[in-house]
């Protein structure tokens, strides 16, 4: 019944994450064509700090709360499930509160001293209410997790993106004529309405759902002693997650820099910088959502291996997980080289087309890093991660601060210091997996199967591009046609076998 439950609300997120997906894909696509990539590069510049205000704020307390509702829940006290809610939601909504008056308070100085583009600041006053709006829902999320309820969390964030895009659009759409920070400003209200709404869902599903009583004696601890609890569970996931956002913050402040060193004026690198978030990684990103799902799907499995001492079935599932990453995710970047040119056409920004199939090039580091930090994880190694995350930076900013600044190289530059930070992570994790495991690296099923699909695939484009290519929407075909010769090739060399497809969920069970 457990398994049961975990299989049925994965899928629920799954669902919900997909259909987020395809909303900020058709998002940045209204972006991109209508108003334009200053205006993104703008909003680009101030969202990273924003996330890292957030990750400061939350400091991973919403999976503390799941984990230790979970405990009392399965322990059927509800009583003190109930008090670890209401602690970690007045936890939440003073620190949300403290850091977004804060924020608002010193927003002048942070637009002036740290940014290159002084029109950031209004954005930066929209900005700061929506940390206090999503500290409050993420204590709500962290509960319904911790019932393992996640039709609430699913809502809301549907809710939440459905409002971003429709608010965000309008807004900057209408604001356009008034200027590009007035149009970012827009993208800011967008963001702020969704997450209002997000809370408002999430705080009427609470409202309307049957609590349950406890079935003994109540055993919740003192609110201090439960405070002590959350940090201690929440702090390995906060040390990761803020390093992370702090990353991406400086990468916010020294790449528009960089550009204006090699020769771009203040708004052409706004718009280069914005062009690099709202259409490349968005399209390089795309196809996370299909590994995120299988790391979403094994790795839970791989950590009851792991703590059941069940080692063969741990080198088992994590290369599993892996070999299904890359046979994901090498003819999803084949497409995104091959089409790089109409795809960055289709987003307005036709000068990113080599940037992109840069980092389509080393793009499977990217997804591989994500399913190998899960393994890690399931396998109790969180801190690794991050560590490798240090080692990757170290390498990855310099370069990005010297080739950035190029003339020669500009954006390509920060695209080749991007896919060296991906090759070190994904390395570092896949070594520390063989490390624990003793997971055996089969070159002819991790790279000979793929490579030669990939192989296949690319020349079938090659053929049949000159017949497609009357029509954007022809690409459609081109990319299925090209798809299907791909995983037949895999079928016919054995990187794909009958036990792989009985695996696949509604899929297998035709095939047994």
């Amino acid at each position: 019944m457990a398994k049961r439950t975990f299989i049925y609300g994965a899928v629920i997120l799954l669902a919900a994450n997909f259909l987020n997906r395809v909303l900020g894909f058709i998002y940045q696509y209204l972006i991109m064509t209508h108003i334009g990539g200053e205006a993104f590069g703008l909003f680009n510049m101030v969202f990273p700090m924003y996330m890292f205000a957030l990750v400061f704020t939350t400091a991973g307390i919403p999976l503390a709360v799941s984990k230790m509702i979970s405990e009392a829940v399965s322990l059927q006290n509800y009583s003190r499930a109930r008090s670890i809610f209401r602690t970690s939601l007045l936890l939440l909504t003073c620190s949300g509160l403290v850091i977004s008056v804060t924020l608002y308070i010193i927003s002048p100085l942070l637009a002036e001293r740290f940014f290159p583009d002084p029109r950031v600041l209004r954005l930066f006053l929209i900005c700061t209410p929506a940390i206090f709006v999503v500290s409050v829902s993420s204590a709500f999320r962290g509960y319904f997790q911790g019932m393992q309820n996640m039709l609430p969390t699913a809502l809301s964030q549907i809710c939440e993106q459905l409002v971003r895009v429709s608010v965000g659009f309008f807004s900057a759409y209408t604001l356009l004529p008034r200027g590009i920070e007035w149009a970012a400003s827009g993208l800011a209200l967008g963001m702020l309405s969704g997450e209002i709404i997000g809370l408002c869902i999430i705080i009427l599903q609470y409202k309307l759902q049957k609590t349950k009583k406890s079935s003994h004696q109540d055993e919740s601890l003192h609110p201090i002693q439960t405070m002590k609890e959350l940090f201690h569970l929440a702090y390995p996931v906060t040390i990761g997650r803020l390093f992370s956002s702090g990353l991406s913050t400086v990468d916010a402040m020294l790449i528009p820099q960089r550009l204006q060193l090699a020769g771009y004026t203040a708004r052409e690198a706004t718009t280069l910088f914005g062009q690099l978030g709202g259409a490349v990684f968005t399209l390089l990103n795309f196809p996370s959502v299909f590994t995120f799902a299988l790391a979403t799907s094994l790795v839970p499995a791989i950590s009851e291996a792991a703590a059941r001492k069940q080692f063969q079935t741990v080198k088992l599932r994590s290369a599993q997980a892996l070999r299904m990453t890359i046979f994901i995710g090498v003819p999803s970047l084949v497409i995104l080289f091959f089409f790089a040119e109409p795809f960055s056409a289709f987003f307005k920004s036709e000068g990113t087309n080599s940037i992109l199939r840069i980092l389509a090039l080393g793009g499977i580091f990217s997804y591989l890093q994500q399913t190998s930090t899960g393994i890690l994880q399931g396998l109790g190694k969180v801190q690794l991660p991050v560590i490798h995350s240090i080692i990757s930076a170290v390498i990855r900013i310099p370069i990005l601060f010297i080739l950035t600044a190029s003339p020669q190289w500009g954006l390509k530059g920060t695209a080749v210091a991007y896919v060296v930070g991906f090759f070190i992570s994904s390395t570092l994790n896949l070594a520390a997996i063989v490390h624990y495991t003793g997971m055996p690296v089969d070159l002819r099923e991790f790279l000979l199967h793929p490579l030669m699909g990939g192989i296949g695939m690319m020349l079938a484009f090659r053929l049949l591009h000159p017949f497609f290519s009357f029509h954007p929407l022809a690409f459609l075909l081109e990319i299925i046609l090209g798809a299907v010769l791909y995983f037949a090739i895999l079928f016919l060399n054995g990187g794909i076998n009958r036990d792989d497809l009985q695996r696949i969920p509604w899929v297998g069970k035709f095939l047994r």
